[in-house]
């Protein structure tokens, strides 16, 4: 499950680089492209950054939510007093364990693939996302002192995406998923066009993801 390859993470879900010296940051890298059949720009984006941060000293894990096995939340019952996962234990793990989070998925049909949103679902839990007493889960937010990025992909402009429809489906992601949950401050990459990019565009913003990746941010 577990590889110390920075730039490719493994088949089996979850990887790891963890420099033993010079450590600056713990980043997690959540994969949220649901096809596992071929690689698409977004994991290139992923490897760009990784690659980056480990030359920058950092310690980065990564998770491939396509490779995951688990269910979709069906009720609020389920979310509040359902079993989590074993598949998402690790997960929750990994996020508890970093300092940046770093997404990175397609824009499908204005928003989030479904088995990223479902993945968020699962492992935003009461007990963990939330702390609380009593029957009361939600007096304090779990996931304080991380910030993180978003890198998202996608056919139209990014500028129409952002000045036209308001980003109005990464907002949503920042305020009533990341930023009900304490992590902030948050930073967006919007990258579009990706169906037409010639290969300087295309090459010009690895050279970017892995600038961020070797700063950490």
């Amino acid at each position: 499950m577990f590889n110390d390859a920075p730039g490719n993470a493994a088949s089996g879900q979850i990887a790891i680089y963890d420099p033993e010296s010079n450590m600056e940051k713990r980043i997690l890298l959540l994969q949220g492209h649901p096809d596992t059949t071929e690689r698409h720009f977004g994991h290139e984006l992923a490897d760009a950054y990784a690659a980056g941060a480990g030359k920058g000293g950092h310690a980065v894990r990564r998770i491939e939510v396509a490779a995951l096995d688990f269910p979709l939340l069906r009720s609020e019952r389920e979310w509040e007093q359902g079993l989590l996962p074993p598949s998402l234990r690790e997960a929750q793990q990994a996020i508890k364990w970093a300092e940046h989070l770093v997404l990175f998925f397609p824009l499908w049909l204005g928003d989030m693939p479904a088995i990223f949103k479902g993945f968020l679902e699962q492992v935003a839990r009461p007990g963990f996302a939330f702390t609380g007493e009593g029957n009361n889960p939600f007096l304090r937010k779990g996931l304080t002192g991380r910030s993180a990025r978003l890198v998202v992909t996608m056919g139209m402009p990014a500028l129409i995406y952002r000045w036209y429809f308001r980003a109005h489906s990464v907002k949503s992601l920042e305020r009533n998923i990341l930023g009900f949950v304490g992590i902030a401050p948050i930073h967006e990459t919007l990258i579009g066009g990706v169906g037409n990019l010639s290969q300087e565009d295309g090459e010009a913003w690895l050279v970017k993801l892995e600038a961020l990746g070797r700063k950490g941010a």
